[in-house]
């Protein structure tokens, strides 16, 4: 029982950590419930990607990540900008 307790607080903590980051509560909740340490410690060392710069491809006009090299729906390759487009 107090196994299935201290798993829920794992769980719990790297959901709180996973939904701060912009990622899906119940997702974290899972991996830290089912890999306790290696689940918060994946939570803590998330990718947070919103506040990334943007950029717009000139010949499709799909807005990319700044660093993205080739355009994922036209195949271009891409030079790096000027400026970034704005950030999410």
């Amino acid at each position: 029982m107090s196994l299935v307790v201290v798993l829920v607080f794992f769980g719990v903590a790297a959901g709180v950590i996973g939904k701060i980051k912009g990622s899906s509560f119940f997702l974290w909740f899972l991996i830290g419930f089912c890999i306790p340490f290696g689940g918060v410690l994946a939570a803590i060392l998330y990718r947070f990607d919103r506040k990334e710069p943007l950029r717009r491809c000139p010949e499709c006009n799909k807005v990319l990540a700044l660093h993205v090299q080739v355009c994922t729906r036209c195949g271009r390759d891409l030079e790096w900008p000027e400026e970034a487009l704005f950030e999410r």
